[in-house]
């Protein structure tokens, strides 16, 4: 590699990351996913990576997981399941506090049993919908929402799209995987809703008024269906069975089905497309060596354990988003003394840095853009309270979990 194109290959990477952390060009209707895609057929041309690399280097595990549990949620969905759920749940606040708190649990566990996005979708407008019917404040419940997906899907490799590329890449077991960072999410949750409890005070005090709730009508039939599919799902990760096979398996279990097509089929083709994308702009980091000219220039930190890799991954995640920053470091997991240590401290470092800003994840700006739309502006400057203090102690307690655990 020449002089001239290697600085040509970094103003280039350095450029694709910048915008896909803004999410968009201006002047152009771009977003994350065509952002992606563009900037990989521009590394292919530019010569930053080949072709044939460019193709091997897409996860395809990753995608037909992601694609698989896709799948799952539509069905959960059609069949009326998170709806169900929220709705039985809400039924049993009496006061503010257990409100926030069944919010938090119920988003949490549904979080790390499928995708974290998929529950903000699913229940943003049922929160909304709730608490104006008992005539509060949405705002602390909407970040009590927010925050406790992310929080919540750190337990799980299918909780989140980050989990599902660690997951895929470090081989780590369902079991293993959910046995060290399920109590980083329980802890995690309790910490969520006292913060949110403190820093609204006035919200929390007193009791709720008596509301009739319109009563959840799920779909039995598919609901029943799906249900035991799900669960045969759960026992194959719990046996062991190769994730991406038990998943595709019960994805294609749930297709046989007498819906129509586009409906099962009616997945998030962005997210499949941006991850496309970022696997080749990861690779071509690889190919040019970016990657361990990035490993050098960080090493002291990166390598001074798990509060060193901690804090860079927060930071990262914070300047290009978490799945990017997590595509990026896992080129450096095999150098680390601990790799298993390395990966869950990623895992658990990515997840629950998504909560410092509005911005820090999918899940919260889910939640932001779906209550605005009802009319709920949840500004930054109000999810920045909440999420400051909840990120910095969720994540110490992940940092002194792990050290512990897997010192």
């Amino acid at each position: 590699m020449s002089s001239l194109t290697f600085p040509l290959y970094a103003i280039t990477l350095i450029f694709i990351y910048a915008a896909i952390a803004v999410g968009t060009i201006p002047q152009l209707r771009m977003n994350r996913a065509t952002i992606a895609l563009v900037g990989a057929a521009l590394l292919v041309v530019i010569g930053a990576i080949s072709e044939h690399a460019a193709l091997e280097s897409i996860d395809l595990g990753t995608l037909l997981l992601l694609g698989a549990m896709m799948v799952i949620n539509i069905n959960l969905r059609l069949a009326g399941f998170f709806r169900a759920v929220t709705s039985r749940t809400l039924r049993l606040a009496r006061t503010p506090q257990m409100l926030l708190a069944l919010v938090i649990i119920s988003s949490g566990v549904l979080s790390a049993l499928f995708l974290n996005d998929t529950i903000c979708l699913m229940l943003t407008p049922l929160v909304v919908d709730i608490t104006r019917r008992l005539g509060r404040d949405p705002i602390p419940y909407l970040i009590g929402l927010a925050t406790a997906t992310n929080i919540g899907s750190v337990a799980t490799i299918t909780g989140n799209p980050q989990n599902i590329i660690i997951g895929q890449a470090s081989d780590i077991s369902f079991v293993s995987f959910a046995a060290h960072l399920a109590p980083v999410a329980l802890i995690g949750l309790a910490l969520c809703w006292g913060v949110i409890v403190l820093l609204y005070r006035t919200e929390f005090r007193g009791t709720l008024a008596e509301v009739e709730l319109p009563p959840p009508r799920p779909f039995t039939p598919l609901l029943n269906r799906t249900l035991g599919i799900v669960a045969l799902l759960l026992i194959a990760f719990l046996l062991g069975a190769p994730i991406v096979t038990a998943a595709c398996v019960a994805a294609a279990a749930l297709l046989v089905s007498r819906l129509r097509p586009r409906k099962l089929l009616a997945l998030d083709w962005e997210l499949l497309v941006f991850f496309a994308g970022l696997f080749v702009i990861t690779g071509a980091i690889r190919a040019t060596g970016l990657s361990d000219a990035f490993f050098d220039a960080t090493r002291s930190m990166l390598t001074n354990g798990v509060p060193g890799l901690s804090l860079i991954t927060a930071v990262l995640s914070n300047l290009i988003s978490n799945v990017p920053a997590v595509l990026l470091l896992q080129t450096s997991m095999a150098q680390f003394a601990n790799p298993q240590q390395a990966w869950l401290t990623l895992a658990m470092a990515s997840t629950l840095a998504g909560n410092f800003t509005l911005l820090g994840s999918a899940a919260t700006l889910i939640v932001a853009e779906l209550a605005k739309v009802q009319g709920v502006e949840l500004k930054f400057g109000a999810f920045l309270k909440a999420g400051i203090p909840i990120t910095l102690l969720t994540l110490g307690v992940g940092v002194l979990w792990l050290m512990v655990t897997t010192g």
